[in-house]
């Protein structure tokens, strides 16, 4: 059998590998650097979505913090509403989450608030639970000392995990993806998908051209879109762990056709 320190070598072999196939540019001599501290002290694996690169710098995931908890054998989490300060009437909540490394410990807390104000609008009317998640992150990232920012506590994703259509970039007529007759935006519904499941956008991007059966998203048609987003949907859901190894598939493809 492999023994830690095997299995933490194999891990960061996997780590820098997937790092420079999905983000070629960005992966500077600092942010390998960087890979490596985070993934010989907490094991986060990109593969498994863990951990995201934006803007030159290096994020956690809500399933990474998830994940390093179960690892470390966390005790427990509670999460409750501060009530005093919510008002649901203008959407804005704000909890509490207190995480129990052992039960010997008092816990470490955590605040998280979310208002439509400081939500991306592609979750606008989920504002309860953006909140109860960033409380949980903030308090899963002090009791095991991360000093990264999470993705969910961003206000709104970069450009590097949220596709430009999301923000209203996309022609309504463009390939019947637009927001046409009245119908909602199928890229912002892909959009939403990847953020509820923390996906990688450009291995959904490559998959949903494989799916559709052209070279690129933009050539299928709406329905074809629409199909896809359905099957993502419920494969997203019935075996989260299964979508994202085949996902992760499309690393090695995007690597040979990058310059």
């Amino acid at each position: 059998m492999k023994s830690n320190r095997q299995k933490l070598h194999a891990l960061l072999r996997q780590n820098i590998k997937h790092a420079k196939a999905a983000w070629p540019v960005e992966c500077s001599k600092p942010i390998l650097t960087s890979l490596r501290e985070l993934t010989t002290r907490f094991a986060f694996s990109i593969g498994l979505g863990d951990l995201r690169l934006m803007d030159g710098w290096w994020y956690v995931t809500h399933s990474g913090l998830l994940r390093l908890a179960e690892r470390r054998r966390c005790c427990g989490i509670r999460v409750e509403p501060a009530q005093r300060f919510c008002d649901p009437t203008t959407a804005r909540w704000v909890f509490k989450a207190i995480v129990y490394r052992s039960a010997a410990t008092k816990g470490f807390a955590g605040y998280g608030d979310a208002d439509p104000s400081n939500v991306s609008p592609l979750v606008r009317g989920a504002e309860m639970r953006v909140a109860e998640t960033r409380a949980v992150n903030r308090a899963l990232r002090k009791a095991y000392g991360i000093g990264l920012c999470s993705v969910e506590e961003l206000r709104y994703l970069s450009s590097a995990a949220e596709p430009a259509a999301a923000k209203g970039s996309a022609t309504p007529h463009s390939n019947g993806n637009g927001s046409g007759n009245g119908r909602p935006r199928l890229r912002d519904r892909l959009c939403l998908l990847i953020r509820q499941h923390q996906l990688d956008p450009a291995m959904v991007k490559r998959y949903a051209a494989e799916f559709c059966g052209t070279q690129e998203l933009r050539e299928a048609s709406r329905d074809l879109v629409e199909s896809f987003i359905t099957h993502l949907a419920e494969w997203a859901t019935r075996d989260h762990a299964g979508l994202l190894c085949k996902l992760n598939s499309y690393y090695a493809t995007l690597q040979k056709v990058k310059p």
